[in-house]
């Protein structure tokens, strides 16, 4: 049986947003509402649609601890997103998936981690998610209505891709000045570590600082976490 494997915090957010009705009460009042029922619908909805148009039989949920180790790397990681309102039924759209569906937390990890951590330990998975980091997994992926398998060779140049272009959602910086023109021409000459760490040594950073970066980019693969402890094999060159 091949199972999909749902990034659920995507669901989640975009069902609790969309679910969200402002009223204008005159006089400058303005409130929002959101409905328990209409979240449910389109969270089973979206979930629904997905498993019936990809080749699977069945799907498992992946969602965020509310723990992060990568928080414990950098203080500054999505420290940019705390003062940020998210949707009034955000959690309670998490608890419905999770007790309605085949839903799976690691402790520590966000749900990228888990899906890439189930995605390269069976070969009968499908990934989907509309976050470019996966694309750093190699393994079968739904992308536009389409089974794309990603090589290990292509995962470690997106991975390596992902390092020096920085993530301004997940706040990390990357290499200074490098966008996403200069780092593809760095990696199709020599895509390799030392190519990384020699882009950032050019700005005048240390291998210490790529090695940092790399590891907030990196989505854990099969064999960098115990489900037993909760601890994290660090990516390491």
């Amino acid at each position: 049986m091949t199972l999909l494997l749902i990034d659920g915090d995507i669901i989640a957010y975009k069902a609790a947003a969309g679910g969200e009705t402002p009223i204008n009460w005159g006089d400058g009042l303005w409130t929002l509402h959101s409905f328990e029922q209409d979240i449910a619908i389109r969270l089973d909805d979206a979930i629904s649609k997905l498993v019936n148009e990809a080749p699977v039989q069945d799907c498992i949920i992946a969602l965020s601890d509310r723990e992060n180790y990568r928080k414990e790397l950098a203080s500054y990681y999505k420290a940019n997103r705390s003062n940020v309102r998210k949707p009034i039924l955000l959690q309670w759209a998490k608890d419905y998936m999770a007790n309605k569906y085949n839903t799976i937390i690691y402790r520590r990890l966000e749900a990228d981690d888990v899906l890439g951590i189930l995605g390269t330990a069976n070969e009968d998975t499908i990934i989907w998610s509309e976050d470019k980091d996966l694309q750093t997994v190699p393994a079968r992926h739904w992308i536009d209505g389409e089974v794309v398998t990603i090589s290990e060779q292509e995962a470690d140049y997106n991975f390596y891709y992902q390092t020096l272009v920085g993530d301004s959602t997940d706040n990390y910086k990357g290499c200074p000045s490098i966008g996403s023109v200069k780092a593809k021409a760095i990696l199709d000459e020599d895509c390799s570590w030392g190519a990384v760490v020699k882009a950032f040594k050019s700005k005048g950073l240390s291998e210490e600082v790529a090695l940092e970066n790399a590891r907030l980019a990196r989505i854990l693969r099969n064999g960098e976490y115990n489900t037993d402890t909760g601890e994290v094999t660090l990516w390491n060159t």
